[in-house]
């Protein structure tokens, strides 16, 4: 599940910011989940923290378009 290049365009500056900052969290072990403090384990559920902080919809990410 990753984010090619064209899905990437769709999204603006700021949001490909967000997701690449959350992104390196995970990769060091420091990304939380919510109020909890437990470290996430699972990369997909990194990407839906991601997804979720920029504001980016998991459909308008598939197809590139609001449904």
């Amino acid at each position: 599940m990753t984010i090619s290049r064209g899905q990437m365009s769709k999204q603006t500056e700021k949001q490909g910011k967000k997701v690449a900052k959350v992104m390196r969290e995970y990769k060091k072990g420091d990304l939380k989940i919510g109020k909890s403090k437990k470290n996430v384990k699972n990369r997909k559920q990194a990407i839906a923290i991601a997804l979720s902080e920029a504001g980016i919809s998991k459909k308008r990410r598939k197809n590139g378009r609001k449904k």
